[in-house]
């Protein structure tokens, strides 16, 4: 059977967003299950989740001591019940809070195919679908316990819906009330994950479309009374609890403290000239990045039809509002990635021309050849000889996706088989990179190691066997928190000491050695080095030694 045939078979009725849902599932899960806690986000989303399961409190979010009150709880929600489902609080296995992540890619996937199968028929809703799957950014983003592939996922089935609602009013086909209260309730997802974003990518394209066409007659369709009762019953009740609970503190600081200094300027060193987004796209698209020209060539000279149109008007808004932001992050344009997807898919409906094929060739094979390079690159910082197979393995299958991709893009009639392998390879890549080298890249998993080695010598709180709480001096990275308890105690040498005469453990970087020693002699304590983890903190890259203290055995412990 032909690609074409095979194609055609499994992009059938719902077979075709299943298939695109399957395919990035196996795009995130070889990293959810293998890639050690990250810092510093993952971590912090983790641990406020395990401390609202340990403190039964659902609507005010915390992170130990302290309020977090940046983001909605939706994503808590989320991976709460992940977490009582699948594993508990006290195992700490981050596997579990990811899994919400990996359904909103694939959720993002399955949308994807649906919305554009109205437009441009199942085979390339299918491709659509894969291609958002298998993408750089939300492969990565569907193995990390944060807000981005579900926020991608809600938004994208609001997205496909309203395009569906959109194409019912030209000759597509049909959708009524189902597709329409679909609309609704993806809004209110996306609004109780990441607030505003979800809508303001629903409400710009809406509003590029009515410019463009001055036809709001299908607005109609989208019964916005009734939807919005749907919209309130989804957000309201955490968000009045939550008003109550902290008598309008979460407001203030949310929109005060955190998205304001991201539209005032680059908030946490994370500012970038316009231009950013764009220049990163080919890199973040990978693999489907072959077809970056195409998709470009067919936005203008398709912009009349009604699929490509809608396209546009979800894309163009979307990315110019993130250009001209101040704080620019790579996965803040992730909802608009389906757009692209979109476009790239109605490109391989008809043709493609010889110029958009090299174009695109030269792309593909420079940014695979680009993406083996940092494998190497990476391997030999932090690598050990055993690990040089998987970066020869991950590399190969990297530049194999480009290049691959690439040659058959130019030698072969039918753009098909150069898109399957460049997506197949690109799938293989991401896999062996993430599960394969770099959960062995030691020196950059400082806080799991530490964690080993306490668990080893029986100095885990959750052992049953050390007192708690673990005190630490001169490392706070959310990661070290995560997986030693919320009681942990972040301090400075003199806590650390203290800790030791009261017969806890101590973790101590060597930065803070000498004033530890002082403030132990000052206690009149003794305490015995355990083990010795060297790596890099890289969130803030800084090299770092982390030394694990208990109390020797039989010593008296004294009162500071």
């Amino acid at each position: 059977m032909t690609l074409q045939a095979e194609l055609a078979k499994w992009s059938r009725g719902w077979r075709g967003p299943a298939a695109a849902a399957f395919i990035a599932f196996l795009a995130g899960l070889p990293g959810l299950l293998a890639v050690p806690p990250l810092d510093r986000d993952e971590s912090r989303f983790a641990q406020a989740t395990a401390q609202m399961l340990e403190s039964r409190d659902f609507v005010v979010i915390r992170y130990q001591d302290e309020p977090r009150f940046k983001k909605p709880v939706g994503i808590h929600w989320l991976q709460a019940a992940s977490v009582s489902l699948l594993s508990s609080p006290e195992a700490r296995d981050i596997w579990a809070y990811r899994i919400p992540s990996l359904l909103g890619a694939m959720l993002a996937a399955a949308a994807c195919a649906w919305g554009a199968a109205a437009f441009f028929g199942p085979e390339a809703g299918l491709l659509a679908g894969a291609m958002l799957g298998t993408t750089f950014l939300l492969s990565t983003e569907a193995m990390i316990a944060k807000t981005d592939a579900v926020l991608c996922g809600a938004t994208t089935l609001a997205m496909a819906a309203l395009a569906r609602l959109y194409a019912s009013a030209r000759e597509g086909p049909s959708a009524g009330r189902r597709v329409a209260m679909t609309f609704w309730a993806a809004m209110g997802v996306a609004a109780l994950v990441k607030g505003p974003v979800g809508p303001m990518v629903a409400g710009l394209a809406i509003l590029m479309l009515l410019a463009m066409e001055r036809r709001p007659r299908w607005l109609a369709k989208l019964r916005p009374y009734w939807g919005l009762i749907v919209f309130l019953l989804i957000v309201g009740p955490w968000a009045g609890a939550v008003t109550v609970a902290t008598d309008g503190g979460f407001w203030s600081k949310a929109v005060g403290g955190d998205l304001a200094p991201k539209l005032a300027g680059g908030q946490e060193t994370h500012g970038a000239p316009p231009g950013y987004h764009t220049l990163l796209a080919p890199l973040l698209l990978f693999p489907m990045t072959l077809l970056l020209p195409a998709a470009l060539v067919t936005g203008w000279r398709r912009r009349a039809e009604p699929g490509v149109r809608f396209a546009l008007a979800w894309l163009i808004p979307t990315w110019l509002v993130f250009e001209l932001l101040p704080t620019k992050l790579v996965h803040y344009t992730l909802p608009a990635y389906g757009a692209v997807c979109w476009l790239a898919a109605a490109a391989l409906v008809e043709p493609l021309g010889k110029r958009v094929k090299i174009a695109g060739a030269i792309l593909a094979g420079l940014f695979g050849a680009l993406l083996a390079g940092a494998v190497f690159y990476l391997d030999s910082l932090y690598g050990e000889g055993v690990d040089l197979a998987f970066a020869i393995l991950a590399a190969a299958c990297l530049a194999a996706a480009g290049l691959g991709g690439a040659y058959m893009l130019l030698r072969k009639t039918s753009p098909l088989p150069a898109v399957a392998t460049a997506l197949g390879f690109g799938l293989l890549g991401h896999a062996a990179l993430a599960a394969g080298l770099a959960p062995r890249l030691d020196p950059l998993w400082l806080s799991k190691r530490t964690e080993a080695a306490m668990g080893k010598a029986r100095l885990l709180p959750r052992q049953g066997i050390a007192d708690a709480p673990v005190a630490v001096a001169g490392y706070a990275e959310p990661s070290l928190v995560f997986a030693l308890g919320t009681e942990t105690e972040l301090g400075g040498p003199e806590e650390a000491a203290q800790a030791i005469a009261e017969h806890r453990p101590a973790v101590v970087e060597t930065r803070e050695e000498p004033a530890f020693q002082q403030a132990l002699k000052a206690d009149h304590a003794r305490a015995d080095l355990v083990a010795e983890v060297k790596g890099l903190d890289y969130s803030s890259g800084h090299k770092m030694t982390l030394r694990i203290y208990k109390a020797p055995e039989g010593a008296q412990g004294g009162q500071p």
